[in-house]
């Protein structure tokens, strides 16, 4: 892979779109909702300028999944599907609910196809990429990393993203405390080692956010004060890093080109 400055056009012999599964576990904030219309609609506005001016449907099909109430049926069948991707969410992915499980063992069931069903993980997506390949996900003790942060990319990152550094949107206060068997770390920073990895022809990972923008950003620092769970001083640091100037449509770009790879 190349750098990923500049949009991705359809590849392989058919050039039919590849059939992307949003795996949705959490719903928006109320005023992120009203606008995207779930977290389905927050990729899906993601990818549409990260591919502009080509025409995302020519590129992605993309289908919507709530698999918050652990019912099985909420899943696409694996032969439907080329890949999935599993969002962020306020939960743990080291938690035992039933949808939380669920979640993990159709992320296995995924990777064990032949061939596989290709998977993205973002945030707590990656956490559950982790933790269903035998990686160790938990909290960590040094505490919530937030806002716009810049990454060390490591060799295969540059190789994928086309930059020594990424800033990207962060929101997180658990981990991946390894890699899984045969991944390839692709970022770190001093709070987080693992920023996300790659497995060719199965995984790719971040633990950022690249389809956040500097206004769910906003309204998730203002919500998360509200409810007590940052202190003033990682409020007050986190806004004033929110802001536009950062990766996600690079990371976007990376995304598609490993779904595309033969």
């Amino acid at each position: 892979m190349g750098s990923s400055n500049t949009a991705p056009t359809p590849t392989g012999s058919s050039n039919k779109p590849i059939r992307l599964a949003i795996l949705e576990t959490d719903v928006p904030l109320p005023s992120v909702d009203a606008k995207y219309h779930g977290y389905h609609g927050v990729f899906k506005s993601m990818f549409e300028r990260a591919l502009s001016p080509t025409p995302l449907d020519s590129v992605l099909s993309l289908t919507q999944h709530n698999v918050l109430n652990g019912d099985t049926t909420s899943y696409p069948p694996l032969d439907s599907i080329d890949a999935i991707l599993i969002t962020g969410s306020r939960h743990n992915a080291f938690g035992d609910d039933d949808w939380i499980t669920t979640l993990v063992e159709y992320t296995r069931k995924c990777l064990s196809c032949s061939p596989p069903v290709r998977v993205v993980g973002v945030c707590f997506g990656h956490q559950i990429v982790g933790r269903a390949l035998g990686a160790l996900v938990d909290r960590s003790d040094k505490g919530w990393e937030v806002s716009v942060t810049e990454m060390r990319t490591s060799q295969k990152g540059v190789e994928i993203f086309g930059k020594e550094t990424l800033k990207l949107q962060q929101m997180h206060r658990d981990q991946v405390f390894s890699l899984p068997a045969g991944a390839e770390l692709l970022a770190e920073t001093d709070i987080c080692a693992n920023q996300g990895f790659l497995i060719p022809g199965k995984v790719i990972t971040v633990q950022g956010h690249p389809e956040f923008t500097s206004y769910i950003m906003n309204e998730l620092l203002e919500s998360r004060k509200a409810q007590g769970l940052f202190t003033p001083e990682i409020f007050e640091s986190g806004m004033e890093r929110n802001v536009d100037d950062q990766d996600g449509l690079v990371v976007a770009r990376g995304f598609v080109k490993f779904l595309q790879e033969q």
